[in-house]
């Protein structure tokens, strides 16, 4: 890459990489209502290794409050129910006759406003990894050797509006998902 439309277009998908992870953290995160991407995020110790939920089990969300996991391998059940009450989703999963029962509390005021922190948290790491493409992306189009000084001005700019579009989308998603989350 020794162009300056090249290292645009990859720290623009950089950035744009970060976004969509950001919004598939979020969508990890609970709002009162039982969905299958709730336990997105949770690996599960099996084999060997961390693999996650959904590739050692069935999730299913049959009920409005309720999530069932049906392990593929029935002695995994006792690491899957470990991963998800050691996660910071707050679940407390059971199990009956080879299927994992995850039953969804209501909110408190107090839950909310600690999910709402850990939104925060993650959108913060959206920011920085944007912020990094966008650094990755200076050094490198500050080295670029015969350019004019204008051109590579111009891609300085570019590269800021990026950078502002893509912290704006974590922005939008932040605020998304607090109403969310706070919604009694």
């Amino acid at each position: 890459m020794n162009t300056i439309p090249e290292l645009l277009k990859h720290a623009r998908e950089l950035m744009h990489k970060a976004v969509e992870n950001t919004r598939r953290e979020f969508s990890g995160i609970r709002s009162g209502k039982a969905t299958t991407s709730l336990l997105d995020i949770i690996r599960v110790d099996a084999y060997g290794s961390h693999v996650p939920l959904n590739q050692v089990g069935m999730v299913s969300a049959p009920e409005a409050r309720l999530l069932t996991i049906q392990p593929f391998d029935k002695s995994l059940a006792p690491a899957i129910e470990k991963a998800i009450r050691e996660s910071d989703l707050g679940l407390n999963p059971a199990s009956q006759g080879g299927l994992i029962r995850i039953p969804i509390p209501a909110l408190n005021e107090e839950r909310r406003r600690d999910l709402v922190k850990v939104v925060h948290k993650l959108a913060e790491e959206g920011r920085v990894a944007v912020r990094h493409a966008r650094g990755e992306a200076h050094a490198k189009i500050r080295k670029l050797e015969k350019i004019a000084e204008d051109e590579r001005t111009r891609g300085e700019k570019e590269l800021q509006k990026f950078t502002d579009d893509h912290i704006k989308q974590i922005d939008q998603l932040i605020t998304a998902k607090e109403a969310e989350i706070m919604e009694v």
